[in-house]
């Protein structure tokens, strides 16, 4: 066993023979080595921005504006800081690897090989915070749309475990040989439903939404309302989106992500665009969701219990320096439903609104998520007499446990 700090390699005598194992080791070693050197870099320059400067003078507007630039190299320091500790988070993971056994191996290489698949490098994974193990290989095949599934499909019986691709691993194996990696099913599955509707008058809905999952069993639901309606609030929402999913896939969590945005959006100073996210992190392992409201409409958790609306008086994104953000969590279970939605469905409905709305969702009967998103929807658009005065999206979420 060969151990560094914050990298863990197991390498059994196999792979001790094998100088690419070694190589691998030395590389990983120095690209830890480079993150940790530019983390401290950026640390020393966050605490930089942090250092207090004395406001002096008889000057109103004068002082104002020192004032203002030392809130914004406060601000700045922290978002390098928040770099910094990312960057050394990457730099500390620990990835475990163990040789699968030389029986084991042969019958996995063999039965991948009846199938057309060429199979190499094979080893257990174990990722620190991850929630499932997994097992890692190089694959390649000469048939022609060969998908990973079909491979996670074979181990999952030679395994006697429920084996998915990675969200990172590619969809296809081809000639090329390329790594693989296929962890534990993940005790939920989450079914989507999303229905809209655009402004009378306009071609293109300011709402924008997202879903993507993360290779620890994450899956992130994102929702954004523009300011106004049309073009310029589209655009306005879905770069507010784009500009998440990077921050969240980069490592960031979602409160650091929000905070760096909504200091973008400040200092451009733009006084129409200031658009609203929400954001659902929902642990497919465990089924613990985390609802984070800036400025978005109600979202509504109907469990067997009854129905919760989960509201918000936090304002949109680049009002203030500093973001107003409000997180709940609450604990998910198979049959519940997580519905999202922008402010045009809720004020179609008028007066008690949310109220109206929650009392809706109790009385329906529906498990289909695409069938309920649409009953929404239509429930609100009858309420004002057919007229669509503001874009709607509703967003519908039911997990269920996997098969």
């Amino acid at each position: 066993m060969k151990t560094e700090r914050g990298i863990v390699m197991v390498i059994g005598k196999r792979e001790q023979k094998n100088p690419e194992q070694k190589l691998c080791a030395q590389v990983s070693m120095l690209c830890r080595q480079k993150l940790l050197g530019y983390a401290e870099s950026f640390e020393e320059l966050g605490r930089s921005f942090h250092d207090e400067t004395r406001i002096v003078g008889d000057d109103r507007q004068s002082i104002l504006e020192k004032c203002l630039l030392q809130q914004s190299r406060q601000v700045m320091g922290d978002h390098l800081q928040t770099v910094a500790r990312i960057m050394e988070q990457v730099a500390g993971e620990e990835m475990c690897y163990r040789p699968v056994e030389e029986k084991r191996r042969k019958n996995l290489v063999q039965a991948l090989h009846s199938e057309g698949i060429a199979a190499a490098e094979l080893c257990y994974i174990r990722k620190k915070g991850a929630a499932a193990n997994g097992i890692s290989m190089i694959l390649s095949t000469e048939r022609s749309g060969c998908k990973a599934s079909q491979a996670a499909d074979m181990l999952t019986v030679l395994l006697g475990k429920h084996l998915q691709p990675s969200p990172g691993s590619p969809y296809l194996i081809e000639r090329e040989p390329h790594c693989f990696q296929f962890t534990e099913e993940p005790k939920y599955v989450a079914l989507t439903g999303v229905s809209r509707a655009v402004k009378e008058g306009e071609k293109i809905s300011g709402d924008q939404y997202a879903m993507l999952e993360s290779e620890k069993g994450r899956l992130l639901l994102l929702l954004s309302d523009g300011t106004g309606a049309g073009e310029d609030a589209s655009r306005g929402s879905g770069r507010v989106l784009d500009l998440m999913e990077k921050m969240l896939e980069a490592g960031f969590d979602t409160e650091e992500s929000v905070n760096m945005l909504n200091s973008a959006l400040y200092a451009q100073n733009e006084e129409e665009d200031h658009p609203t996210v929400d954001i659902c992190s929902l642990d497919l392992y465990s089924g613990e969701c985390e609802i984070c409201k800036v400025g978005g409409a109600a979202t509504f958790l109907k469990e067997s219990v009854g129905t919760e609306c989960i509201g918000g008086e936090s304002l949109p994104l680049g009002i203030f320096q500093k973001a107003q953000t409000e997180v709940r969590v609450r604990q998910l279970a198979a049959g519940d439903l997580l519905i999202m939605m922008t402010d045009g469905v809720l004020d179609a409905l008028e007066d008690d609104c949310e109220e109206r709305m929650r009392d809706m969702i109790e009385a329906l009967e529906e498990q289909n998520p695409q069938e309920i998103a649409e009953k929404i929807l239509s429930y609100a658009i009858c309420s004002c007499g057919g007229r669509i005065r503001d874009d709607m999206t509703v967003f519908v979420l039911c997990l269920w446990e996997n098969a």
